[in-house]
């Protein structure tokens, strides 16, 4: 399968407010408004879409029609997880999980989003030899 676009739609309480967190937090531009839906993707990655339907729009399946955003995380690979951090901590957004590192070979925190998403920014780092050989990794 071959993709032109990858995207995702969050069911938003306030589609506009939503996709203004991501434009600002994140580099997303704001294409189509229509109040119940609004279309971004992202400045340096055309072919990346996030769009934010209200939850409880006809459009929305009816299945979770209404219901918050449970258990999703959208995340964002980095250059530099710990500038990232500092940049949107400083920007007053709630950090609910402080960076790590992670033995697998990630450097990552977590933000709490609008709607209930998760963020998460992570960078790649060298995987811990060790952790690579009690996992069965090992030369």
């Amino acid at each position: 399968m071959k993709f032109t676009l990858v995207g995702m739609a969050v069911a938003a309480e306030s589609p506009a407010a939503s996709a203004a967190w991501f434009a600002e937090h994140f580099g997303f531009v704001v294409g189509v408004d229509l109040g119940w839906y609004v279309n971004t993707q992202h400045a340096e990655h055309p072919n990346l879409s996030l769009d934010f339907v209200q939850r409880d729009h006809a459009s929305w399946p009816e299945a979770t029609r209404g219901r918050t955003v449970a258990g999703t995380l959208l995340a964002f690979l980095v250059a530099d997880v710990d500038a990232e951090h500092a940049r949107l901590s400083a920007a007053g957004l709630e950090v609910v999980l402080p960076p790590v590192t992670e033995p697998w070979g990630q450097r990552r925190f977590q933000l709490a989003g609008p709607d209930g998403l998760l963020v998460e920014v992570l960078q790649s780092v060298a995987p811990d030899p060790r952790w690579l050989a009690d996992n069965g990794f090992g030369a």
